[in-house]
């Protein structure tokens, strides 16, 4: 069994793409892009006199608040540039909460699985362990760009 295949089982219901799938995707959601490279990158959230901004290497994103510049640090991290986000945004800092911890979940389980391992091949195993976390997302995919209001009104009859 590989290692991401070792990590998701142990993980279970907490693997992201498992949130993403079952708590993100299900809900009301629009597809976002990011314009970064595809494999781990550092990220960095600051606070500027123009609000709130995420740092992906050289190039800075716009946030329009706290919670969503930790929802998107953590596709960012990951190197995953489409992705869904919810529609509402009361739901956004829960599914960050549960995205950051299940990240970090996941970097404890591969410690102790790389534990004996030289620097190299440990660095092969979270590289692949990215892999697969992207690929996953990348599988489910982004969704659409706006979500359908299919709603009827009282002021018309459908």
């Amino acid at each position: 069994m590989s290692i991401p295949e070792e990590i998701q089982r142990k993980m279970a219901d907490e693997w992201i793409p498992f949130i993403y799938r079952e708590k993100i995707r299900t809900q009301r959601t629009r597809s976002h892009f990011l314009d970064i490279q595809e494999k781990e990158n550092a990220v960095e959230i600051q606070y500027s006199l123009l609000g709130i901004e995420m740092k992906v290497r050289n190039m800075s994103f716009a946030c329009p608040e706290l919670s969503t510049a930790r929802y998107l640090r953590v596709f960012a991290r990951l190197g995953i540039r489409d992705f869904a986000i919810p529609y509402d945004i009361s739901r956004i800092s829960g599914i960050a909460d549960e995205l950051e911890s299940s990240w970090q979940k996941t970097l404890l389980i591969l410690e102790k699985a790389s534990v004996e391992k030289t620097p190299q091949v440990k660095g092969r195993m979270r590289a692949s362990l990215i892999k697969s976390i992207r690929k996953q997302i990348r599988i489910i995919g982004p969704g659409p760009k706006m979500p359908s209001f299919n709603q009827s009104t009282k002021q018309r009859e459908d």
